[in-house]
């Protein structure tokens, strides 16, 4: 299958709930923000707030100008992209999430952030990062925020039961590869019985798609989901239940974080934010139990975000002002403490207040870890149609994961899913 030009259309129906919420756009034609303010739109936990809190006072270099962040809690992708459908109450800047590529078909919405000084900055930041705010057009849409670097995660309590060396740069030995990791897993699960390696199957999926150089199209256009790539991390996931590694916790479900909590996930290719809503989240009485190392199969990057200056910008030279103040490398390393999140920035992996040794993790300083992961990641071109594509793969891995479903049938029926999925959007 070879994919048209892209006309994905945003959904139309949230537009009402917008303009109920009391989100005033800035710029726009129905414009209710100041002319001295800036309009942000975000989630909760994507920002620092001490930051934040600055530029509400003022715009750094931009006396008389000041931010007006919205803080929004559901459906947050819907409602920008059905402002910017109806080009109505939208926001001087928006924050966009890992899934970038899902707005480049509005990207005449957005400015050209080369044209306001970004390029100047380029070589402040993670090559593959930028790459992946900028449209297959050569436009620089999104500005980059955190990144999702990823390592593996093991308790060394039980590795030690095990008879397995605990030293970081031990396991990383053990386990240069997936295949290593299931014969580490399988050690592990032998000398403690109930041990997992993953909490699900679809995890083992994303995580080995998330170190390849490649996903489910190229940039011209191609569908390339059915290739072997993605086929051999589809057959690595289902390799890992059927060795009986898996917790069989799914997404969502109430085991997730129960399979932490009572120690049946005793390791864990992961990325850097699964350090919080993990271990340390639903399993605090294990502090100083934890250590992360290089995960196998190499380099990977789940997560991150973006910010865009929209056309309807009252002011694009103080919007990217403030942006590149945001995410310049010091405030990122501001911004790892709370809400944590991980540079983007290189020159942040030095700063003292992300080198420290972290006590959960035993003092080790995990950060030398995901710095070296980020750095060496390959990058891969994600499409406005990953996510078409890659729910029927996971959904029909949960069947065979939970059903038994065979991998094979699984497989045929995620690929005839999604042509059908890519038809009805008009790609195909």
């Amino acid at each position: 299958m070879t994919l048209s030009r892209r006309n994905f259309l945003a959904l139309g129906g949230a537009s009402a709930a917008a303009a109920t919420t009391g989100l005033t756009g800035c710029g726009s034609r129905s414009s209710l923000g100041g002319s001295n303010e800036l309009s942000m739109w975000t989630w909760v936990g994507s920002v620092n707030d001490g930051l934040i809190g600055q530029a509400e006072k003022t715009i750094p270099g931009y006396d008389g100008m000041k931010l007006a962040m919205t803080r929004i809690g559901s459906n947050y992708k819907t409602k920008v992209l059905t402002a910017l459908a109806g080009k109505s109450l939208v926001p001087d800047i928006v924050a966009i999430n890992d899934d970038v590529a899902t707005y480049f078909p509005n990207a005449d919405q957005f400015h050209d952030l080369n044209e306001l000084g970004a390029k100047e900055l380029e070589k402040d930041f993670l090559p593959w990062k930028w790459k992946w705010g900028t449209t297959p057009e050569g436009k620089m849409m999104a500005y980059p925020m955190d990144t999702g670097p990823t390592a593996l995660f093991y308790r060394t309590d039980v590795f030690t039961k095990a008879g397995i060396d605990t030293d970081p740069a031990a396991v990383a030995e053990l386990a240069p590869d997936w295949d290593a990791f299931i014969q580490l897993g399988k050690k592990v699960k032998q000398g403690v019985p109930g041990s997992s390696i993953t909490d699900n199957i679809t995890s083992v999926y994303a995580y080995r798609m998330a170190q390849q150089s490649k996903r489910y199209m190229t940039q011209d256009g191609k569908y390339i989901g059915d290739q072997d790539h993605v086929r051999e991390s589809f057959d690595l996931a289902v390799r890992v239940v059927k060795e009986g590694l898996s917790a069989n916790a799914q997404n969502g479900s109430t085991d997730a974080d129960a399979v932490v909590t009572n120690g049946k996930l005793v390791a864990f290719n992961g990325a850097v934010w699964w350090a919080q809503l993990g271990p340390k989240n639903a399993a605090p009485k294990t502090k100083g139990l934890w250590r992360v190392t290089a995960a196998p199969g190499g380099a990977g990057n789940r997560g991150g975000s973006f910010l865009g200056i929209t056309k309807y910008c009252k002011n694009p030279e103080a919007a990217f002002a403030f942006i590149s103040w945001l995410e310049s490398a010091k405030n990122q390393a501001e911004a790892f403490l709370d809400p944590v999140l991980f540079p983007s920035t290189p020159a942040s992996y030095t700063d003292s207040r992300l080198a420290a040794p972290d006590p959960f993790f035993g003092g080790q300083k995990i950060v030398d870890v995901f710095a070296a992961s980020a750095k060496k990641y390959p990058g891969a071109f994600f499409s406005p149609y990953d996510s078409i594509i890659d729910a029927p793969i996971s959904a029909e891995l949960v069947n065979v994961e939970t059903a038994g479903k065979n991998p094979d049938q699984a497989w045929k029926d995620a690929q005839q899913q999604i042509e059908r999925e890519l038809t009805r959007a008009g790609a195909i």
